[in-house]
């Protein structure tokens, strides 16, 4: 049987590759060959590896960074034959992918005080507006509050407006690529049981009979949960997740799984990937890849995503969608694919601030489940605020004008033109980075220069590959991760390997380091309350290792003038930007302190109306 990368570039070459059909007969000729996986796909015992000997002590030392003498390595051989042989008693349990490790990550940094919870929930005073349902493009990119008052005046049904996201999400999907699973079934049957108690005058609150979608990492029962990725395409994980029975309580209608990249990495997935609505030739970015782009193309009304390091943010930035990253321990993970125990969290994607407010209202707080998630975190909504009263800083050097680089030694022509393009293309975005700047200062902000900490963020994030490895390490061992579809350096398949000579001691190292950026991060924000910030670089990772909250919204569209990608072939990796798509902005809380800081980010997003904006489909 050809191997599924053959198989996939076989389908691009006959013109099939821009729709499901790949991943549907891969998922057959799966079924098919499944007697022959079964076989294959089994990891050998550590028995049946060669015996360990002296002198692959000495290539092991090398990889850990340490110096053996002889007379050292002959005293390790027994203690290092003795471990292996315990190692392979902790791999006979199987351990499944939701079972967290004993210990439990903590952002919290000595003395900290959590902040007082909202006195009552999120508000929104809609009028219904009819002339909505005479637009179906103007529907679709309605806000909760503008489909909810439409709902409230019977101007139209919960069971009408499923239909409505369905058959746009069907209609679109070609184009796209977001769709994993519709759960019609489902969601006709949610709906019109809202409908039913609608009619005696019983609503659930802001959420009733709203449209939307998950990443197809929670788990959702009589449907498949299929991470993106091949050799998943048939699992079914019988619960749900927490987060989906929440958003039941609250009355939202969940209508379909979203496509991530696979096990959470980018936005190619087994059935392709998943594009930008805003350029369809570019991909979504990932790994929320199919709620950022259902959201930017109005195919639900809001989308739940999960961010490890950058999984909210980039496929916000690249779709023109308002995401918010919850402080780490905010939301239960509890029915998600576990990735990263220490640095998964799960948030919204929506159209505005308030949309966003309103969906963490009903998913935050602790369901006795994830230990990770605090007894005394509560989102009862945004409070009222004043600008004037906030501390706002900005890191000074992410908005410096950009300067060009360097020519390395013996640059080709072509180096050098690449090089001279990338700057442009950085020199054209900064603008409006520092736009930003002068926005917030108009609105009566005094804004104050603040830096990271000079810490190796990128050094210490290794303990996300280490995590991740481990979640998927049976997979590593048995084969089945090369039916990932991709398989270069950077992808899964590659750092779960790798991850494997990363010892345990350097783990505990990184993750007293991540103590230190805790730290430095809690000095930090003692002086200020709220952090303005380009969405990309350093921050991203030193945030996500710390816990601290972040709400991204979209910053404006890139001009005609734009320079194009530094790759415009059809889902080129490096196919970003250029003109006509969207940039974005992000705003950091303090630990704990989203509703404060989704206050903030709602008034500029009010203030700068850039959300209104939406791909021509």
């Amino acid at each position: 049987m050809m191997d599924r990368r053959e198989f996939l570039e076989r389908c691009g070459a006959a013109g099939l590759g821009q729709t499901l059909f790949p991943g549907a007969l891969l998922g057959l000729m799966a079924q098919s060959a499944s007697a022959q996986q079964a076989a294959k796909y089994e990891a050998p015992r550590i028995s049946e590896n060669p015996a360990i000997t002296v002198e692959m002590l000495d290539a092991a030392a090398a990889i850990a960074g340490i110096t053996l003498t002889d007379e050292q390595k002959k005293m390790m051989l027994g203690d290092v034959i003795t471990q292996l042989k315990g190692l392979q008693a902790i791999r006979d349990l199987h351990l499944p992918n939701s079972v967290a490790p004993a210990d439990v990550f903590d952002p919290r940094p000595v003395g900290f005080v959590m902040p007082k919870a909202g006195a009552s929930a999120e508000q929104v005073h809609e009028k219904a507006d009819a002339t909505l349902l005479a637009n179906k493009e103007k529907l679709a990119f309605a806000s909760i509050g503008e489909l909810g008052a439409l709902l409230r005046a019977k101007k139209i049904s919960a069971v009408e407006l499923a239909k409505f996201y369905l058959e746009r999400l069907r209609r679109l999907d070609p184009k796209l690529h977001l769709l994993i699973t519709a759960t019609e079934e489902r969601a006709l049957k949610q709906a019109a049981t809202l409908d039913a108690e609608a009619a005696k005058g019983k609503w659930r609150g802001p959420l009733h009979g709203i449209p939307w979608g998950a990443k197809d990492l929670l788990a959702v029962k009589g449907y498949p949960t299929t991470w993106g990725a091949g050799g998943f395409e048939h699992q079914v994980i019988d619960e749900d997740a927490t987060v989906v029975q929440r958003l039941d309580a609250a009355g939202a209608v969940l209508i379909a799984k979203l496509t991530l990249g696979a096990l959470a990495q980018g936005d190619l997935w087994f059935g392709g990937k998943t594009r930008n609505p805003w350029n369809p030739k570019q991909g979504s970015s990932g790994s929320s890849a199919g709620p950022a782009s259902a959201v930017a193309a109005g195919c639900c009304a809001f989308a739940i995503g999960s961010e490890t390091q950058g999984s909210i943010s980039s496929p916000s930035t690249r779709c023109g969608t308002t995401g918010h990253r919850p402080t780490f321990g905010f939301v239960p993970r509890t029915g998600a694919m576990a990735l990263s125990w220490s640095m998964d969290k799960l948030g919204p994607i929506c159209h505005n601030v308030q949309d966003a407010a309103l969906v963490m209202a009903a998913i935050a707080g602790a369901d006795e489940k994830d230990l990770s998630v605090r007894s005394d975190v509560h989102f009862a909504g945004t409070p009222a605020i004043k600008m004037d009263s906030l501390r706002v800083g900005y890191l000074e050097s992410a908005f410096a004008e950009p300067t060009p680089r360097a020519a390395e030694k013996d640059e080709t022509p072509a180096q050098r033109e690449q090089r001279e393009r990338n700057f442009e293309r950085q020199r054209y975005d900064s603008k409006y980075d520092r736009a930003t700047l002068d926005a917030l200062r108009g609105m009566g902000i005094k804004l104050i220069p603040v830096k990271l900490p000079a810490l190796p963020f990128s050094s210490i994030s290794k303990v996300l590959g280490v995590e991740a490895a481990a979640s998927f390490d049976e997979i590593t061992r048995n084969g089945r991760v090369n039916l990932l579809t991709e398989q270069s350096p950077n992808d899964w398949p590659n750092q779960f390997r790798t991850a494997r000579m990363y010892s345990g001691v350097d783990y505990v190292q990184a993750m007293r380091a991540r103590s230190l950026i805790i730290a430095e991060l809690a000095k930090l924000f003692a002086s200020v309350d709220i952090i303005v910030t380009p969405s990309g670089g350093p921050q991203l990772t030193a945030t996500n290792l710390s816990g601290h909250p972040a709400v991204i919204v979209p910053n404006g569209l890139r001009g005609q003038d734009a320079p194009l990608p530094q790759d415009t072939s059809d889902g080129g990796r490096m196919n970003v930007g250029g003109p006509g798509t969207p940039v974005s902005i992000t705003f950091l809380g303090q630990l704990y302190d989203d509703a404060r800081l989704l206050a903030f980010a709602r008034m500029y997003q009010e203030k700068t109306r850039f959300h209104l904006a939406h791909p021509a489909l």
